[in-house]
């Protein structure tokens, strides 16, 4: 008699990998259901928080952050050791950490592939970037990305449009902002090579989202819908037939026969527990989460990699005024892109990094800086509205190298509403991306010569929730997760979706490599169920 399933597809966390990947599976006329820990919330009600709350720097505080359910702020969630504190802003909703994100969506170019083979660092994919081509072009229409198909986005092709792509951008790229435009100019006519940020903040109406309208607060939420997070793939897999179920905090995974994945056990806030089964499972419950539940279960970790080689993309920032007016905060946050060092032989000395400037309103954090030197009355006004003019922000990322050392655990000193354990975390920033960072500080410098400005300050090592490598692809099982399917080494239906599989940082955004991954999981699943 057939075994009886209570779909054929479980996925495990409705962000923007785990929605496409249950997308994909209904597409192809899989039964899937989506377990999602957080709530479901209208845009509106968080719209609302964040106008209401007093605290709009904290990209969290708008959304939900329920006990069994904890954001990444939640006090003692995340326990810190090793010399780097890091704090990601996560998000646990539907749609997740994606209703807060940049909305940067590159592509990894070719020889981020082969980091190892070309530069003696770090490890190679299993995969090409020709492999991957193809489902890049598909996460690129799902998700309504606009972009500009005749520029270098590798710093290293000039005069040419790369990496090689099979189709255009659904959108072409918008044109920048004053601010942007002027710094480019600038930079150019100096030798420096930009280019325009792929992003999914759309400045025409595709698929029933509306153009941006510079609202300027999409860092914290989109207040119109331009932005795209994941919820739009959630909602779109229901509608076809996926059954969605909210609050359900996943905590157990069985195993049966020849190590297969049986089933897997949910507790509602109230501490009740749930069985499903399934012919495979997709983990896709972010790089921290995906990796906790994994060693909680002791699943897919005979490698002993599972948590290891974390990696994000640190990197500094710059603060400086330039000569003239710059009037930042008008227009869309994020635009121009300096790609001088993104690929090159420098990478066997030192890390590469990708610098663009930010766009966000600065007013908040000059007029506190303002008050605590003590101005007041007409001298408080006067600086705020000089400095605001004239405020331009600058950032980097660096690549990381994958280092087993940097980690994450569960952490049973910390227990949520539910009794689940909070995440330890070991993480240190190494010689090849502080090598990284003096080229850096130069370039500032020099950035800052060409504006004819004065430097603010020039910030140290930040993150930016760009968690890879908790679930490492490769090759060989004794060293990795999963294989180049996205499939555990350990589990033949157990699949990761997840930016945590990626095994070299390479530079750029990591979350449409992850969507394309994802989908092109499904693919291989859809084949099997």
């Amino acid at each position: 008699m057939a075994q009886e399933y209570d779909a054929d597809v479980i996925v495990v966390g409705s962000g923007a990998v785990g929605s496409n990947v249950a997308n994909e599976l209904v597409d192809q006329g899989k039964s899937v259901i989506i377990l999602e820990a957080g709530p479901s919330v209208p845009r509106w009600k968080i719209l609302m928080n964040f106008r209401n709350s007093g605290r709009h720097y904290d990209h969290n505080d708008p959304y939900p952050n329920n006990p069994w359910a904890p954001t990444s702020y939640q006090p003692g969630y995340l326990e810190n050791s090793g010399s780097f504190n890091m704090m990601p802003g996560m998000l646990k909703l539907v749609g997740g950490t994606t209703w807060h994100w940049g909305g940067a969506t590159w592509r990894y170019v070719p020889n981020d592939f082969k980091l190892n083979s070309l530069y003696g660092k770090g490890r190679d994919w299993p995969i090409s970037y020709d492999d991957l081509e193809p489902y890049y072009t598909r996460a690129e229409y799902q998700l309504g990305i606009a972009g500009s198909d005749t520029e270098d986005q590798s710093g290293n092709h000039a005069g040419e449009a790369f990496p090689p792509r099979s189709k255009p951008y659904p959108i072409d790229n918008e044109k920048y902002s004053y601010n942007a435009q002027v710094l480019n100019d600038r930079l150019v006519e100096a030798g420096y090579k930009t280019c325009h940020e792929p992003t999914v903040r759309i400045h025409k109406p595709w698929d029933g989202r509306p153009a941006c309208q510079g609202n300027n607060n999409c860092d914290q939420v989109c207040p119109i819908g331009t932005l795209y997070n994941g919820s739009i793939h959630a909602d779109r897999a229901t509608k076809k037939g996926a059954k969605l179920i909210t609050e359900a905090v996943v905590h157990k995974i069985e195993t049966g026969e020849g190590g297969k994945i049986t089933a897997v056990r949910y507790l509602t806030p109230e501490g009740e527990e749930h069985r499903l089964t399934a012919k495979a499972f997709v983990l896709a419950a972010h790089s921290f989460e995906t990796a906790k539940l994994m060693m909680m279960n002791d699943i897919g970790n005979s490698s002993d990699m599972v948590g290891r080689n974390l990696m994000d993309h640190i990197g500094i920032s710059m603060e400086f005024l330039a000569k003239d007016t710059m009037w930042s905060g008008r227009g869309p946050v994020q635009q121009a892109t300096i790609m001088n060092w993104r690929d090159g032989d420098f990478r066997s000395e030192h890390s590469a990094n990708k610098s663009a400037l930010a766009n966000g309103n600065p007013q908040i954090g000059l007029a506190d800086a303002a008050i605590k030197a003590g101005l007041m009355g007409k001298e408080l006004d006067e600086r705020i509205m000089d400095q605001s003019s004239r405020y331009m922000y600058v950032y980097s990322f660096f690549e990381m190298l994958p280092d087993p050392a940097n980690r994450i655990q569960p952490n049973p000193n910390w227990k949520d509403s539910i009794g689940l354990p909070g995440i330890k975390i070991h993480f240190d920033v190494d010689d090849y991306v502080k090598a990284g960072a003096v080229k850096a500080r130069e370039m500032y410098h020099d950035i800052n010569n060409k504006m004819g400005g004065e430097i603010l300050r020039i910030n140290g090592f930040e993150n930016h929730d760009h968690l890879m490598g908790t679930m490492i692809m490769g090759d060989d099982a004794k060293n990795s997760v999963v294989n180049h399917e996205g499939r555990s080494h350990d589990h033949e239906n157990l699949f990761i979706a997840s930016v945590g599989i990626i095994p070299a940082a390479g530079v750029v955004n990591p979350t449409l490599t992850a969507v394309a991954l994802g989908i092109r999981s499904a693919d291989i699943i859809a084949k099997e169920v």
